[in-house]
C-alpha cells in the first residue's frame, strides 16, 4: 500500500512590505550578533494555526477556509515594541508585539471553529528569534529592551504555506481574500497617540 503524503500545513497573515523591511532588519541585527539562528531567514508573518496532514485533505482545507474568508472583513494591525518571553525553562523568544490583538484573536478562534477544534491559548506576535538561550538573549537585551517599534499594516487576507513533514522550506500554496475588504479602525496616528497616553512618564 502506497504511503500518504504528509504536508506541514500554516496558516498566517503576512504585513505589508515596509513592515517585512523593518522586521527583516532587525533579523539582520540578531544573525550579526549570535550567528545562524532558528527562524533567521523565515519570511515575517503573524502565525495564525499549523497542523500536519495528508495531502489529500488540502482541496477540502482550501474550500473551507475559501469560505471562511468571503465573512471576513479586513482590519488594521498596529505593533508598537519589541517584547519578550520565555520558552520551556531556558529558551527565550524575541517578538514584535500586536498593540491591538483582538482582530488577529477573532481570526484565529474563526479559523479552529471552522475545523471544529476548541479554542486555545494564542498571543498573535512577529517572531524575531526562538529558542535562543539565556546567553544569547542576555547578548541582545541591551538592543531590544523598551525598543518602540511603532507600525500599522491593513489585513485583507491570510495565505496557507505548506512545506514536507519530514522538513524543507514553506511555499504559499493559497491566499484568501477577504470578502469584505472595509476597515473601521482608527488611523496610526490616533493610535500612537493612544499608546504614548498609556506609556509612564519619566522625569
Amino acid at each position: 500500500m502506497e504511503q500518504e503524503v504528509l504536508y506541514d500545513y500554516m496558516l498566517v497573515i503576512h504585513p505589508d512590505a515596509q513592515t517585512v523591511q523593518d522586521v527583516s532588519m532587525f533579523k539582520h541585527l540578531i544573525a550579526e550578533e549570535l550567528g545562524p539562528f532558528n527562524g533567521a531567514f523565515t519570511q515575517p508573518h503573524i502565525s495564525l494555526f499549523r497542523s500536519e496532514f495528508p495531502e489529500r485533505y488540502e482541496m477540502d482545507f482550501i474550500q473551507m477556509l475559501e469560505t471562511l474568508a468571503t465573512e471576513l472583513s479586513a482590519f488594521t494591525v498596529y505593533t508598537s515594541r519589541i517584547d519578550h518571553c520565555r520558552q520551556g525553562e531556558s529558551g527565550h523568544m524575541l517578538y514584535v508585539n500586536v498593540a491591538n490583538p483582538k482582530p488577529v484573536e477573532d481570526l484565529h478562534k474563526k479559523i479552529l471553529h471552522t475545523f471544529e477544534l476548541k479554542a486555545s491559548s494564542y498571543k498573535p506576535h512577529i517572531t524575531l528569534a526562538r529558542s535562543i538561550n539565556t546567553q544569547q538573549f542576555n547578548k541582545l537585551a541591551p538592543y531590544f529592551s523598551n525598543k518602540m517599534f511603532v507600525r500599522s499594516f491593513h489585513c485583507h487576507s491570510f495565505s496557507l504555506l505548506r512545506k514536507p513533514s519530514k522538513g524543507g522550506r514553506y511555499e504559499v500554496i493559497r491566499e484568501f481574500q477577504f470578502g469584505k475588504d472595509q476597515s473601521a479602525d482608527q488611523s496610526l496616528f490616533q493610535h500612537t497617540q493612544a499608546v504614548e497616553r498609556r506609556l509612564p512618564v519619566r522625569a
